[in-house]
């Protein structure tokens, strides 16, 4: 009796870790590869912190923070405030904040469930938003090895930056994800870690399409 071929799942990969790893840069490098749609799931907390500052919000409010995501369409994609770092600092504060996660969640989880695949990049997509991802990585790097990154990437855009500052905040995220109740930044168990303390950016992408291609090739 003939057998009915297998349908493949659509091509679902989750990248977390730290700020500064390189994870934002390795899932575009991703879904270039693979030809899927990609969010920056941080960019959804950045624009809300956006928001918050521009009707004079508090960031220490949860109730503030949350009633900042009604303002999301009004903050445009490419605005650079975004990519501010004050937006990544308010940012990591108001992440902490149950109310402000779930009023964020379903859109997330849309964009992950949408027909033919898609990369997401945060700090639980693999977690949280999407642990049913088809191959799932944890990208990290030391602490100083990420300011440095950091400190290039302000210097270019003409911020005036000093690397101990940077520094400070780098691992003041860091203990404000990991130790956040709600939805923490860990390693799902069934990631694959990715350290690119010691990589080039090419040689990080490289590895990541190799850890994909072989989870989804075990699928």
């Amino acid at each position: 009796m003939p057998t009915t071929p297998r349908t493949p799942r659509p091509l679902l990969i989750a990248v977390d870790g730290p700020a500064a790893s390189g994870k934002g840069t390795i899932a575009r490098a991703l879904a270039a590869h693979f030809g899927l749609p990609h969010m920056d799931t941080g960019m959804l907390y950045r624009a809300v912190a956006v928001s918050l500052n521009r009707f004079g919000g508090d960031p220490g409010n949860e109730f503030e923070a949350v009633r900042a995501v009604a303002g999301l369409a009004q903050v445009a994609a490419d605005d650079p405030e975004l990519r501010s770092e004050f937006a990544g600092s308010v940012a990591s504060r108001i992440s902490a904040y149950p109310g402000v996660r779930a009023a964020l969640i379903e859109r997330q989880r849309d964009f992950a469930d949408q027909d033919g695949g898609a990369v997401l990049d945060g700090r639980d997509v693999g977690t949280v938003i999407a642990p049913h991802a088809t191959a799932k990585l944890f990208v990290t790097a030391s602490a100083e090895v990420r300011a440095t990154r950091r400190l290039a990437e302000l210097t270019a855009r003409g911020a005036a930056a000093h690397y101990d500052d940077v520094l400070i905040d780098i691992k003041a995220r860091d203990e404000r994800d990991a130790g956040r109740a709600a939805a923490p930044l860990a390693k799902a168990d069934d990631a694959d870690l990715l350290d690119t303390s010691e990589m080039g950016i090419e040689d990080a992408i490289a590895r990541a399409i190799a850890l994909i291609e072989a989870k989804f090739a075990a699928a």
